[in-house]
């Protein structure tokens, strides 16, 4: 069976954040936007499981996205064959009123305050104001309540160090050099919680490698489709 790539994306953006990766897998890739599968992440991975139809897959998850990639583990590891996991943190603390504070915050101050005070500073001080540009307009295409949504899921996740410790398959996690979200330290723990875990760093890069640096991450994802493919 040949694999298919479940590209699952990250906060404030939509599916078409993957424009880079869509040729790996031309006819085996999926890369829906999340915010209307639900209210949840686990909502999100329930439907997002139902786009692909083999039991090869490989899911490449940034951000918020990495946190549905490991709930499409948790739900169906049997299915599951590799996880991508970019600017991820498995864990969670449990901070009850944080998801409503900045859901709040975002209705109050609107998108485009958001994304500069939020967002854009997650992109590294090298990447060409053209990418930056492109996901501003990405950002600036959804509903608020949409995002809104997304906030919610985000700070409502459940803590999957669990899935991620225990999921048999190979785990690459990947981040920025840059990128304080997680960061460094939190990405290499998690790495290294893996049974089978790889750790990438992409110089000069932030938050939102796929946009930022999508050759880097085509590399990993082709030696990992490659070897997924024999």
């Amino acid at each position: 069976m040949s694999p298919e790539l479940l590209l699952l994306h990250a906060l404030p953006l939509d599916g078409s954040m993957w424009a880079a990766q869509l040729d790996l897998l031309p006819k085996a890739t999926y890369a829906p936007t999340l915010y209307g599968l639900g209210d949840r992440v686990e909502d999100w991975a329930a439907e997002a499981l139902r786009l692909p139809t083999g039991n090869k897959l490989i899911v490449v998850g940034c951000s918020v996205g990495g946190s549905c990639a490991l709930e499409v583990a948790a739900l169906a590891p049997e299915r599951v064959a590799g996880l991508i996991l970019i600017g991820t943190k498995a864990a969670r603390r449990l901070e009850s009123r944080l998801h409503a504070t900045y859901a709040e915050r975002l209705q109050e101050m609107g998108l485009e305050v958001a994304w500069h005070e939020w967002w854009k500073p997650a992109f590294s001080a090298t990447t060409s104001a053209a990418i930056i540009d492109e996901a501003e307009s990405i950002l600036m295409r959804q509903p608020l309540d949409d995002v809104i949504r997304g906030v919610r899921a985000f700070h409502t996740r459940q803590s999957r160090d669990d899935v991620l410790s225990t999921f048999p398959g190979p785990v690459h996690v990947v981040t920025g050099a840059d990128d304080v979200l997680p960061g460094l330290a939190t990405s290499s723990k998690q790495a290294d919680l893996a049974q089978n875990g790889f750790l990438h760093v992409i110089p000069e890069c932030g938050h939102y490698v796929p946009m930022e640096r999508p050759e880097e991450l085509n590399s990993i994802l082709r030696k990992l489709i490659d070897q997924m493919a024999t």
